[in-house]
């Protein structure tokens, strides 16, 4: 799923990275074409087509470019951000942050992967299927409300300790403010240490979620995993963006019970849009992580091979810095930096 403006630059390149490193270990993908956004909107009448809404509950996994939401005509409900985390309840969001040695950044040797919960936290478009999780009764007063439970704390957590398992460092921190909110960020660290109990080969921390800020900004080597909740997370994981490099580099993978996502974090850009000049680096990535958590979740180890092969394609390409788009400093167009990596792969 293409999605909006330079999604339908970036995607293919994702799709032909992909294809390349599937072609090598010899893993047989069923591809299949759904439309989404503006695209889905021009032909369907909605952003997020019935028929494609169907077609995913089929699918293991997919990648569904960035969506020209700011972009959408106000008060009609056909034109909306599509709600594919809440109807496929993809309960996480995996969100590296890596640099690069020969990439301009505010640290080098940063390698983090923060886990989000989703479908909590005060976002209502998220939590809620009717209403809105806030209020004003008068124009001097806004409620609003959070939303923590057990099964949302455990799940994250869990993601983040089999991600942790098999990284270098295998290390967790669990940022939280339990001393401040301690019923709702307390229920979500008790979930986090009744997964720690099961993982005795992961080490485990706990930290505060505005000293975790600091220290990512001081000494973001620190950290290895970083799981949190949702705003928490929101916040966090743009951070760690803004450490490497920036948006660019900031791929994204929003994860199920059985289906995955890959949705780099940066949005749709109309303003490069049609130019070939968008770094595709991020939705690559994303379809990486794809590739690594199929390998995961379903045992199989030609996936987890691919993915492996796109992550040295992208480190080798980078660290050439022969085809390299304008935003990172080199010279080369969204479909030539695919290609080097594709003939990396």
């Amino acid at each position: 799923m293409c999605g909006d403006d330079i999604g339908i630059e970036v995607v293919p390149e994702a799709v032909k990275v992909m294809k390349a490193a599937a072609a090598k270990t010899g893993l047989a993908i069923e591809w299949h074409e759904f439309l989404l956004g503006k695209a889905g909107h021009e032909k369907y009448g909605n952003t997020l087509p019935p028929v494609t809404e169907a077609g995913l509950r089929g699918m293991d996994g997919w990648i569904m470019g960035p969506i020209g939401h700011n972009a959408y005509p106000r008060g009609d409900t056909t034109w909306v951000m599509p709600p594919i985390r809440k109807k496929f309840d993809l309960f996480a969001a995996l969100r590296p942050a890596l640099s690069h040695a020969n990439i301009p950044s505010v640290h080098k040797n940063v390698d983090i992967a923060f886990f989000r919960e989703l479908t909590e936290g005060m976002l209502y478009s998220e939590t809620v299927v009717a209403g809105a999780p806030e209020f004003r009764p008068n124009d001097d007063i806004t409620i609003s409300s959070r939303v923590i439970t057990r099964k949302g704390s455990n799940r994250v957590a869990r993601e983040a300790f089999e991600m942790a398992r098999t990284r270098k460092r295998k290390k967790v921190t669990a940022a939280h403010k339990e001393p401040v909110y301690r019923l709702a960020c307390g229920m979500f660290a008790e979930e986090c240490r009744k997964v720690a109990k099961e993982f005795p080969d992961v080490q485990f921390e706990e930290m505060m979620i505005d000293s975790t800020a600091m220290k990512l900004v001081a000494e973001p080597q620190r950290f290895d995993v970083v799981v949190t909740t949702n705003q928490f997370g929101d916040i966090l994981t743009d951070i760690g963006a803004g450490l490497v490099g920036g948006l660019g580099l900031a791929p994204g993978l929003c994860v199920g019970e059985k289906q995955a996502m890959a949705q780099a974090t940066h949005g749709s850009a109309p303003d490069i849009s049609g130019k070939n000049i968008a770094n595709p680096y991020a939705m690559i990535m994303s379809g990486q992580m794809l590739m690594g958590w199929l390998g995961r979740k379903h045992k199989e180890p030609k996936a987890s091979a691919a993915a492996e092969r796109m992550q040295s394609a992208v480190t080798q390409v980078i660290a050439e810095s022969k085809h390299l788009t304008r935003d990172l400093g080199g010279k080369a167009s969204t479909q030539e930096m695919g290609d080097a990596i594709a003939a990396a792969v």
